[in-house]
């Protein structure tokens, strides 16, 4: 039987920790507030994070600092958010396939779903499926011919086994029921120095290949995306050429689980107001990303389905991060 006195004491820890937290969050912030950015300096999420950052300072009154944690696919500065203080002090500025692809992929020692609370989105990413410029195929639908017509002969590069563009191009061959050779590479730079120099056939990339293939040196077939974006106004998607695949994800900003609701409000409130601000729209725009803004309730949401469907592409692909 269960100790009433312990009971009676861990009734009062809970009804202090609320007090404590209720009363912190009405005197926030009284200091500093710290982001995390889990990727290594220069990358598209850190460069919209610093941009818009001091935008955040204005509205909170505070100083925002930010610092990068990469490593182990972006999950060592994901750990390092879930497991601070709920306090509102601590924050995460998550690519999206880390959250979305990440649980799938590794090993953690935490959850996505129950450590992390989903804040506010960042940007969107998409993935465009660019081909070498003197491939026979030009079109998607000429692509998926030319592999079927020659199975596991084609092949496609990535910047290494579970990455987003790996993942993208899994979800391209099951929709289209095709076969392909998987070549990973160490990063975006030699995937498209091999498609350059014609040693892999295509891939899937994040947003280089646009600026690519307006040079001529590669040709744009499709963007993974449920819509055609501004960023290549001439590229139709993916399911318009007949192969219904969506792989965008979104970056976003998230807090320990148990921050108190009031804080998480006004952080969404604040970081929906600094990614409108036209210095945070055009750092978006720099890095071949859209703006998108939602509710947390939606941006969750949408993070749950996302969290589903590449589940599915990983497990029924049987692939692991090295």
């Amino acid at each position: 039987m269960s100790d009433p006195h312990q009971n009676a004491h861990s009734f009062l820890c809970a009804i202090a920790l609320f007090v404590t937290l209720t009363a912190n969050a009405q005197e926030w912030p009284a200091k500093p507030i710290r982001i995390i950015v889990n990727v290594p300096p220069g990358g598209g999420i850190d460069q919209i994070t610093r941009v818009a950052a001091p935008r955040l300072g204005e509205g909170l009154g505070q100083p925002v600092i930010v610092e990068n944690r990469g490593g182990a696919g972006g999950n060592i500065g994901v750990e390092q958010v879930a497991k601070s203080p709920p306090d509102g002090y601590t924050l995460l500025a998550a690519i999206g396939s880390t959250i979305v692809m990440g649980p799938h992929l590794y090993k953690l020692t935490f959850d996505m779903e129950r450590d992390l609370l989903p804040i506010a989105p960042i940007a969107r990413t998409l993935m465009f499926l660019v081909t070498r410029p003197d491939l026979s195929a030009n079109t998607v639908a000429g692509l998926v011919a030319l592999a079927r017509a020659n199975p596991g002969k084609l092949n496609f590069g990535s910047p290494g086994v579970g990455t987003g563009p790996h993942i993208a191009a899994e979800m391209m061959l099951r929709t289209a029921k095709i076969q392909a050779t998987h070549i990973p590479f160490k990063g975006s730079a030699e995937t498209m120095a091999a498609l350059f120099g014609n040693t892999v056939d295509f891939a899937f990339d994040p947003g280089s290949a646009v600026r690519q293939a307006r040079a001529g040196k590669l040709r744009l077939l499709a963007v993974a995306s449920s819509s055609r974006t501004p960023l290549a106004p001439d590229a139709m998607t993916m399911a318009e050429a007949g192969v219904d695949v969506d792989s965008s994800t979104v970056h976003g900003l998230y807090a320990p689980a148990g921050t108190p609701a009031a804080i998480v409000m006004r952080l969404h409130r604040e970081m929906d107001r600094a990614m409108r601000s036209p210095e945070s729209v055009k750092a978006v725009a720099a890095v071949t990303a859209e703006s998108v803004y939602a509710t947390q309730e939606e941006f969750a949401s949408q993070l749950r389905r996302d969290r589903e469907r590449y589940g599915i592409v990983i497990r029924g692909s049987g692939i692991r991060a090295e």
